[in-house]
């Protein structure tokens, strides 16, 4: 079945740089688009980066432009995001998603939207805070 599992979450100063992770099975990974998506406690949820099966198209909420980089490794089933210059504000849940379309178009269209997606892994928390 499938199991997206994230990793690499924990507490952090502002302006620190943290790095999480995305262990992916249970399907052809390189063959759907993947996303990052964050949850704060009374907050709405917030699509933060996805990016295309194969690597070649990226997506970046406002908020995090220009300080997060998402990546991925299609050999290793890996999803990643490289959060740079972190703020409080980037303090949540952070849950990896597995697209549920191989459509470049429609991705690229629906990228963060919740309906895009059908698979969520339980989420790794980031904190920052002095």
């Amino acid at each position: 079945q499938v199991q997206l599992v994230e990793s690499g979450g924990g507490l952090a100063q502002p302006g620190e740089f943290l790095r999480l992770s995305c262990e992916a099975s249970g399907f052809a990974f390189s063959g759907y688009s993947m996303s990052w998506a964050r949850q704060a406690p009374g907050k709405g949820f917030e699509w933060v980066a996805g990016i295309y099966r194969d690597g070649t198209d990226t997506y970046y909420a406002d908020s995090v432009k220009d300080r997060f980089t998402i990546s991925r490794d299609n050999t290793k089933k890996t999803l990643s995001l490289q959060m740079y210059n972190l703020k409080p504000e980037d303090s949540a849940l952070y849950f990896c998603a597995k697209g549920s379309t191989q459509s470049r178009t429609e991705y690229s269209r629906r990228w963060s939207i919740s309906s895009a997606y059908d698979y969520w892994g339980l989420g790794t928390q980031v904190t920052v805070s002095s």
